[in-house]
């Protein structure tokens, strides 16, 4: 039987499979694993893709029950993806600030790396999908610098893998700095989701060995 799973999580796998940003069949990832799925989230680049999108990570944070009072978007993923989140929390009468980075710092104008509304007490860093978390940790670091905490980390696809250390980059997080993390959607979601659409049993199989192999938990 399918898993159980939310309606937003299965809003957004239809909305990044009908954008082709959810694709099953052989690709070797940067650790140099061969995962039976990939997901793109650059492939979702229309208004209304990008309103679904940004009503799905509304969402979750919601359910997430998160107290924050700003949000983040990393450059350069989380730069739409922040301002899109943001309209679409203003949709449900909340209206939050948003801040984002500049990769180099900027020497002229108003200088530094810092674009928007001044980041809050509380901040929530709103990104695509956490591979080595590096990124995130980098973006922690900006705003732990600035004087502000990180509230938690709200991205679109948990794939609920072991990193170097055997744990998730998401547990990783919550761990070793206290920080809770919450996905649209999980490696689950994506196995519900292709059972629930008629994916190929052979597919289906594949990914269920993946997560096997490499998921949190299972055995080496």
């Amino acid at each position: 039987m399918p898993a159980e799973t939310t309606t937003y999580a299965q809003d957004f796998l239809a909305l990044a499979d009908t954008y082709n940003a959810l694709k099953f069949g052989e690709f070797t990832l940067k650790s140099g694993r061969v995962s039976p799925y990939f997901f793109n989230m650059g492939e979702i680049a229309s208004g209304a893709g990008m309103k679904r999108l940004a009503a799905g990570y509304a969402a979750a944070l919601t359910d997430a029950g998160i107290e924050y009072d700003s949000l983040f978007g990393p450059a350069y993923k989380g730069i739409p993806l922040v301002a899109t989140v943001a309209c679409a929390l203003a949709d449900h009468g909340r209206d939050v600030p948003f801040t984002y980075n500049r990769k180099e710092a900027k020497d002229h104008g108003e200088g530094g790396t810092l674009v928007g509304a001044p980041l809050g007490k509380r901040v929530v860093i709103v990104d695509d999908v956490i591979t080595a978390g590096t990124a995130v940790r980098e973006a922690i670091q900006l705003i732990r610098a600035a004087g502000s905490e990180v509230a938690g980390v709200l991205i679109a696809l948990d794939r609920q893998e072991r990193g170097a250390d055997d744990r998730s980059p998401l547990a990783a997080l919550a761990e070793d700095e206290g920080i809770p993390t919450a996905a649209v959607a999980t490696l689950d979601d994506v196995i519900g989701y292709a059972e629930r659409t008629g994916l190929d049993e052979s597919t289906v199989a594949a990914i269920r060995r993946y997560r096997s192999e490499y998921g949190v938990g299972a055995s080496r």
